[in-house]
């Protein structure tokens, strides 16, 4: 039973509704799962505003989806040494000053972050000014941004339940990952019809993510010869990643796709793709025999190589290593997916992930709630509201 807002709900005669902002940014993972719970917030009588970096792929997601739009400054925050380290924080406390202003015009009831480091200062701004936050770990491990934030948020929620290991006691739970509901109305024959494609062959889709994934593009583009022999190939290369240069019959290339995507999704047989939390539970939800080719170690913390590792273990997908991926193991892989994909569907089908859009509006309205009930353990700032 779907709650009616539990704060400043507008009564007959008020215009305003009661303000949820969402926040998170630097990929389509950190964005495109907060867009998800737009419809059913709207649903619930709430107003949405967002705010991310001045001009990050969140600004362009935010403003496609119509949504009221706040840019602030801001740093990246890094385990690593760099030069930049030295200038960021000044970053980052711009943004969190310019948040907070923000957040006292917007006046929400509660904020919504799914990480990233523009997050992390709209966090921290809400906690001072106490206003109720919601934050979300997409990965198996939690990424820093949403580690420095653990202590300002009144409920942490995760994808994975071997997550719980790594959050606050008595502040968290697994709500799942919140799935775009456009997702499940693509149509097989406008995604074919999109492409130019028939359905004589089947179709594999290659996801590089909104950063691209170079090492997966090129192993890609080198066994299309291969490939094509028995697959028509549409590829997501991410923005900048594309090679012009690479043409064949039965193949596209774009950078990235928004509206057509449920189409692409609804066409294709199978997917290769990163490893990223929120894509992965995409394909659990459209039931898409998949590949994870997980980003190495190497070139990041390692929170992919853990997600596909979780997902290998359940039975809901087939992984290969990027380290020594070879145009003959890529198609390889792909042939004996194809061949027999009955196991991993059966696994997902089976999955007991619950729909994550509910639990998560549920979740924040309870903060709310609470927020009302002047929880003791909770400073308030009257001066900055």
């Amino acid at each position: 039973m779907t709650a009616a807002p539990v704060t400043g709900a507008p009564q007959k005669g008020q215009k305003s509704m009661p303000v949820i902002v969402l926040t998170g940014g630097g990929s389509a993972g950190h964005v495109t799962p907060n867009l998800a719970l737009v419809p059913e917030l709207k649903k619930r009588g709430y107003d949405i505003h967002y705010i991310g970096s001045y001009d990050g792929i969140e600004k362009t997601l935010a403003e496609q989806a119509g949504l009221p739009y706040t840019g602030i400054a801001t740093g990246k925050l890094r385990r690593y040494f760099s030069l930049k380290n030295l200038t960021d924080p000044a970053r980052v406390l711009k943004g969190a000053n310019q948040a907070a202003r923000a957040l006292k015009k917007i006046k929400p009831a509660a904020v919504f972050s799914k990480g990233g480091f523009v997050g992390a200062p709209v966090v921290w701004a809400a906690h001072r000014m106490g206003i109720p936050c919601v934050i979300h770990e997409a990965d198996l491990t939690p990424g820093l941004a949403n580690k420095l934030c653990f202590s300002s948020a009144d409920r942490v929620l995760c994808n994975f339940p071997e997550t719980l290991q790594y959050l606050p006691e008595g502040r968290s739970l697994v709500s799942g990952c919140p799935v775009r509901a456009e997702l499940f109305t693509g149509n097989k024959q406008a995604g074919l019809d999109f492409l130019g494609f028939d359905d004589t062959k089947p179709l594999l889709m290659v996801v590089g993510g909104s950063l691209g994934a170079v090492a997966v593009n090129e192993a890609v583009w080198k066994a299309l010869p291969e490939l094509l022999k028995d697959f028509n190939v549409v590829h997501l290369v991410g923005k900048g990643k594309g090679d012009e240069n690479v043409k064949a019959d039965g193949y596209r290339q774009f950078e990235y796709i928004s509206r057509e995507l449920p189409d692409l999704f609804a066409a294709a047989d199978l997917v290769v793709s990163r490893a990223g939390a929120n894509a992965i539970f995409e394909f659990v939800a459209l039931k898409k025999p998949n590949i994870l080719i997980p980003l190495w170690t190497s070139a990041s913390r390692g929170d992919q190589v853990l997600n596909a590792e979780s997902f290998k273990k359940h039975g809901y997908s087939m992984v290969l290593s990027q380290e020594g991926l070879t145009p003959e193991i890529l198609t390889e892989a792909v042939r004996t997916l194809h061949a027999d994909p009955s196991p991993y569907i059966a696994a997902m089908s089976a999955s007991p992930q619950a729909n994550a859009i509910p639990t998560i509006c549920d979740t924040i309205e309870q903060v709310i709630r609470e927020k009302n009930h002047e929880r003791p353990d909770r400073k308030k700032d009257p001066d900055e509201m």
